[in-house]
């Protein structure tokens, strides 16, 4: 399932918090080599996971971590304001319509679907908070993903070549891109707004079916 939760209520979710931050590390660390730091824990955390930013997190059966992304919004410290101007001319992303995503990590052995069920999250993210637009930081894996998904960022700016690229998008929060989205996260419109709503205190209905086919 998908689950929405702030910085602050991560403790709620020990398993769950645990298992990301040990994900960042093995996909970012040891599987990309960023230069990213590692703590006694095992945890891939930077400052901006200080700023009580929002989660989408896939969740397994198992209670354990299946895939994630952070979101924060343009009017605080962000990654692509504070370290990647130079991919914006040195103009700033900053819009209360405007969010920040990153820390886009799939688990080691997440499933196909996982993906798909990310970038539904960003748009339930886009659609429910009435953004026009998500930016964040990416690099060259990522391209491929976005196009299959159908959701392709707008680059404002790219250094390094091939592999090595690293660019700065803006995704457009539309929402006829949600019925593609669904259905390649195998999920019912029902299902995803149900998860949202969740979380964000909307009034309460019976769960429904959690998956489509």
């Amino acid at each position: 399932m998908l689950r929405y939760i702030y910085g602050d209520e991560l403790h709620s979710f020990p398993k769950l918090r645990d298992t990301m931050f040990r994900d960042r590390a093995w996909q970012f660390k040891e599987r990309l080599n960023w230069e990213v730091k590692i703590d006694a824990h095992g945890f891939e955390r930077d400052s901006y996971d200080d700023m009580n930013p929002l989660y989408a997190i896939w969740e397994k059966a198992d209670g354990r971590h299946g895939g994630s992304m952070r979101f924060l919004p343009t009017t605080a410290e962000t990654m692509v304001n504070d370290h990647f101007l130079d991919l914006t001319d040195g103009v700033p992303i900053q819009s209360p319509f405007i969010w920040e995503c990153t820390r886009f990590c799939l688990s080691e052995n997440a499933e196909a679907r996982v993906s798909a069920m990310l970038m539904l999250a960003a748009l339930e993210v886009g659609l429910n908070f009435h953004l026009t637009d998500l930016v964040g930081v990416f690099d060259a894996r990522m391209v491929r993903i976005y196009r299959r998904l159908g959701w392709e960022p707008t680059v404002l700016g790219t250094q390094g070549e091939g592999r090595d690229a690293i660019s700065v998008g803006l995704w457009d929060c539309a929402a006829d891109l949600r019925g593609n989205l669904l259905s390649r996260a195998g999920v019912s419109a029902e299902v995803a707004q149900h998860w949202f709503d969740r979380t964000f205190g909307r009034a309460a209905s019976p769960a429904p079916l959690a998956l489509v086919g």
